[in-house]
């Protein structure tokens, strides 16, 4: 619709990401997913990602590739092991990627300069999350103050930045009921952080089981395959 709002939203391919999608399309935006191939292990969503976008209704889909392996710090781009066990409370985990949010609402940011876009979807959660610090509402408001200080469309009052985070403060049942009440087909997303060489979610990592934890609580079945498990 031409007198949609344009928004970009940061979209991986995953279940968080593509429920933020389907809410910005909800809320009335015109929305321009930007995803992200930076060196990660679990790349597989970057197809996911690819497949989805146009039939969730993406104006646009930009794939911008930075190799955040040559930096490392995390078992997402380095050959550290990816943790099976369960996440410590209090302790940020080795999942954690050196100011990968940062770095990602700053392309975001770029963009939606360009696009004449003054909001910014993405799908941090603070609740059934690993403890990372770029998931945190003070950290999503100390960089949308930072936006509206650092473009010129900020400066010369053309419009004010805004991040959304309508996940922020959900669990991840309520996430998945959100997403299935907007027609999210989660079969088509991608959420394991260390997937087999045939792309099978392990069932294992702190992605898994928060995932596996929110479609258990829904009572229903999470529709994507597992290792180990059988299709059914």
């Amino acid at each position: 619709m031409p007198n949609q709002k344009k928004a970009v939203v940061l979209y991986s391919g995953g279940l968080d990401s593509t429920t933020c999608m389907a809410i910005a399309r909800a809320d009335g935006f015109a929305p321009y997913a930007m995803s992200f191939a930076y060196g990660q292990r679990h790349s597989v969503e970057l197809a996911k990602a690819r497949e989805y976008a146009p039939r969730a209704g993406a104006v646009e889909h930009q794939l911008v590739e930075i190799d955040l392996r040559r930096i490392g710090g995390s078992a997402l781009t380095s050959d550290l092991a990816v943790p099976k066990d369960g996440v410590q409370e209090g302790e940020i985990p080795v999942t954690y990627v050196p100011a990968r949010n940062t770095i990602f609402l700053s392309f975001a940011l770029g963009w939606a300069e360009v696009l004449g876009a003054f909001d910014i979807f993405i799908g941090v959660n603070a609740l059934d999350y690993s403890g990372y610090p770029d998931c945190r509402p003070e950290y999503i408001a100390a960089f949308e103050a930072m936006a509206n200080l650092a473009t010129r469309a900020g400066v010369e009052g053309a419009g004010r930045y805004r991040i959304h985070t309508p996940l922020i403060d959900l669990s991840k049942a309520d996430i998945v009921r959100k997403g299935l009440a907007l027609g999210v087909d989660y079969a088509l997303t991608h959420s394991c952080y260390d997937p087999g060489p045939a792309g099978l979610a392990c069932g294992q990592c702190d992605s898994c089981r928060l995932r596996l934890k929110g479609f258990a609580e829904v009572g229903i079945s999470d529709p994507v395959a597992y290792a180990g498990k059988s299709e059914d």
